[in-house]
């Protein structure tokens, strides 16, 4: 199976959809072998011949928002922490200080609602308690563990970290969420494997 074809394949046949609905003018795909780290395909945007969109940037290795991808790990660190799917939190209007007042994406508060719940339904308001919890540093400190080094300043990030408030790669984020497939394993992401030369002898 060519991985690498059905990734371009994926990206192509998506790109109209996603800038008619998602407003989104390029597109980026990377798949991992959680269990190695190899890369079985890296499509770096949907048009390499494109200016319009920068189409010979590889997205993939660009630094962007997370947004709500970012949620699994501080949620990670807070089981690290003791806390469990079941643990309560109160999704409810909150002012974290200096007028930060995070708002969930339909506008509505659910009351006591337990980690497992927040997460399911991508609730900010509890996330963003959580990460109050576990504090930003120890959050940082986990997603480098992880494989996310471009969260390289935890001084400089705060609660809105848990939205997508800190700039990390789309490799750096698939190979985090590996973690997880991994059973808790941290694997670099590896590109190449051997380089052959024409005659299949073994250059490196």
């Amino acid at each position: 199976e060519n991985h690498q074809k059905v990734a371009e394949e994926i990206i192509a046949s998506r790109a109209e959809f996603n800038a008619k609905n998602y407003q989104a003018d390029n597109s980026a795909l990377v798949s991992i072998d959680p269990a190695t780290g190899e890369i079985l395909a890296m499509v770096g945007s949907r048009d390499y011949f494109n200016t319009e969109i920068d189409g010979q940037v590889n997205v993939v290795l660009r630094p962007n928002q997370p947004g709500s991808a970012i949620k699994p790990i501080i949620y990670a660190e807070a089981f690290r922490q003791g806390m469990g799917p079941a643990t309560m939190l109160l999704d409810v209007r909150t002012d974290f200080g200096q007028g930060y007042r995070p708002a969930n994406y339909d506008g509505r508060e659910r009351g006591p609602v337990s980690i497992r719940q927040a997460l399911a339904n991508s609730l900010n308001i509890p996330a963003v308690k959580t990460l109050a919890l576990v504090g930003v540093r120890q959050a940082v400190k986990l997603a480098n563990e992880m494989g996310i080094a471009s969260l390289n300043d935890p001084d400089r990030y705060g609660l809105s970290l848990v939205l997508g408030g800190g700039d990390l790669t789309l490799l750096e984020l698939t190979s985090a969420y590996g973690v997880f497939a991994a059973g808790g394993i941290y694997r670099p992401p590896v590109a190449v494997l051997r380089v052959d030369d024409r005659r299949g002898r073994i250059l490196e």
